[in-house]
């Protein structure tokens, strides 16, 4: 995995979480953060959770599950994701 491969994954898809794109490289979250990080120093990616309450205090969801990165150039205004076993909205 190298960084235009990221780029690649995240222009196609526009968002994806951190644990979606470790998946998809068979990599550790970790490594795949700090490949990200180069890209949200660019300006050509951002980090947000999926919501203010996800990732939080509940910790019942997996962090990587609720951390999403979004490509700068898709549509701002698409709503994040959310981890499929995530009930706490």
């Amino acid at each position: 995995m190298i960084l235009s491969d990221i780029r690649d994954y995240l222009q196609q898809r526009g968002q994806a979480t951190l644990a979606d794109i470790a998946l998809h490289f068979d990599t550790e979250p970790d490594a795949v953060r700090g490949m990200l990080q180069v890209w949200i120093q660019k300006g050509k990616v951002h980090r947000q959770m999926a919501t203010a309450s996800c990732g939080g205090s509940c910790t019942q969801c997996d962090p990587a599950s609720t951390e999403i990165y979004v490509w700068s150039e898709a549509t701002l205004n698409e709503r994040p994701l959310l981890p499929a076993d995530c009930t706490h909205h």
